[in-house]
């Protein structure tokens, strides 16, 4: 998961609703979702899905005429690559520096207990 892309907004819209449904999930369900909230040509969503399958997080299956996408790495997988690129490319890989630049910042209380809970899990 190291060499893993960042997805493009569009993109990881898309695979926002294939990770919310269970797999495989149709080009037309997908359609529908993205529809709801903005006006997309067929042709557009087709192309964000051969990108997605070409980046090697979807993979395709034709059934007929209908074609099937199942995820090929999970939220979790995908958000913490992304996570750990942002940290090796702004802060070194540095936890500790991410967690200062953040000092500055009002964290909240519930942020707080949760990276306590975090530390003390040996999660971070």
């Amino acid at each position: 998961m190291d060499n893993l892309k960042q997805l493009s907004e569009s993109e990881l819209k898309v695979m926002e609703i294939i990770w919310s449904n269970t797999p495989p999930v149709s080009r037309s369900d997908i359609e529908k979702e993205l529809l709801k909230e903005k006006d997309l040509a067929p042709s557009t969503i087709i192309t964000f899905l051969t990108r997605l399958c070409e980046k090697g997080v979807l993979s395709l299956e034709k059934h007929g005429r209908t074609n099937l996408y199942t995820p090929l790495i999970s939220r979790d997988e995908y958000l913490g690559s992304i996570g750990k690129s942002f940290l090796d490319r702004f802060f070194n890989g540095s936890i500790s520096s991410f967690a200062l630049s953040l000092s500055g910042k009002k964290l909240s209380d519930d942020d707080i207990k949760e990276l306590r809970k975090l530390l003390e899990e040996d999660r971070l």
